[in-house]
């Protein structure tokens, strides 16, 4: 039988955290965020812009608005008590025995992955010597195993080494990390929404990396002055009193975190009928974008966009708000070349699906 208790804020952030819904501007960013929460298999997103534009600040409020999950108590995968496909090894063992999980309610976690973390530090390492003189799996495991069920995040992405992106990659797109030392292999649960962020100015990532991010997200600097005055007065504000300053839009955090589990549970109800799908992937055939990830992700995303304003029907006017954040990363074959902004795509999708004026939601 199981235990269930309620863990006390166990996880949580020991500061306040700057409210989401606090954040003024970068739009396109929050968008692309959103929607990874209420789907994660969208694939993750890549932000890339100038310093100082609230990357960090608006990936660390995501996570205060996450609701709890059920996780096996001290194990280091964040164990589903349920899903077979997110558990570990031993959980899955106990409950073939039907010995009993202490079960506990965690908030999901966001990881910071550091610049300087070694392959090992990320995906775990195997204690040889004690694996072969007492011959047990000694497994230690790395940030991936932490990141299980919640975000990863990567500050300067396009600063990491190629090889530690593709094993990210690997594992956000199958969900699984696998360890091999010297024959001994050991694989955990890795399911988790990667969210990169960098600076163009120190390089991007290679076309054939950045086509593995589900969605990417440009942001700059805000340039009208109004607008800049409220920035920094908000930030002054939440430095001068956090407390009180998370309190004023406690309401606000509270209608968006609603928000989102809403559209969690109606986005298996969402269609996106046959002639637009087709639409789509001719839109993705005619910019030349290689494989079919741009095809699943536009649909994957419309569909969230559509569960997260509480709707069952996918219109145009979703998939040409979400399409340029789904495509335009996957436009650049020459590394040298910069990122399409987007106009490409919108105009693909002006022609496509028959468009000259202002699309109106059906």
């Amino acid at each position: 039988m199981k235990k269930t208790k309620s863990m006390n804020q166990m996880g949580e952030q020991t500061r306040p955290i700057f409210p989401f819904t606090a954040i003024v501007g970068q739009e396109e960013m929050k968008l692309a965020l959103l929607l990874n929460v209420i789907d994660p298999k969208i694939g993750g997103v890549m932000i890339m812009g100038d310093r100082g534009t609230g990357k960090s600040t608006t990936v660390r409020a995501l996570v205060d608005l996450l609701p709890n999950i059920q996780v096996v108590a001290n194990d280091p995968f964040n164990s589903d008590p349920e899903d077979p496909e997110l558990m570990s090894q031993e959980v899955r063992e106990k409950k073939a025995l039907n010995q009993p999980l202490e079960i506990i309610n965690r908030k999901i976690t966001m990881v910071d992955l550091p610049l300087g973390a070694t392959e090992d530090r990320v995906c775990g390492t195997i204690d040889i010597e004690r694996a072969l003189t007492d011959g047990v799996k000694a497994f230690e495991p790395g940030l991936l195993a932490r990141a299980n069920r919640g975000i990863l995040y990567v500050d300067e992405v396009n600063l990491l080494d190629d090889h530690l992106v593709d094993v990210l990659l690997d594992s956000a797109a199958s969900g699984w990390n696998t360890v091999e030392r010297e024959g001994i292999s050991i694989s955990h649960p890795a399911r988790f929404i990667l969210v990169g962020s960098g600076n163009p100015e120190e390089g991007e990532l290679r076309p054939q990396l950045l086509d593995r991010f589900g969605m990417h997200a440009q942001i700059g600097t805000v340039k009208d002055a109004s607008s800049r005055v409220h920035i920094v007065q908000q930030r002054a504000s939440f430095d001068q009193s956090p407390f009180e300053f998370r309190e004023t839009y406690a309401d606000s955090q509270q209608e968006l975190r609603g928000k989102i589990l809403a559209a969690r549970d109606c986005l298996p109800t969402v269609e996106i009928d046959y002639e637009s799908r087709v639409k789509i992937s001719q839109i993705c055939s005619e910019l030349n974008v290689d494989g079919l990830r741009g095809d699943i992700v536009t649909n994957r995303a419309s569909q969230a966009i559509a569960a997260f304003e509480n709707r069952t029907r996918v219109t145009p006017h979703d998939i040409f708000r979400v399409i340029p954040l789904c495509l335009r990363h996957r436009l650049r074959k020459d590394p040298l070349e910069g990122i399409d902004s987007g106009e490409k795509v919108r105009e693909t999708f002006q022609r496509v699906f028959n468009f000259n004026g202002n699309l109106e939601e059906e």
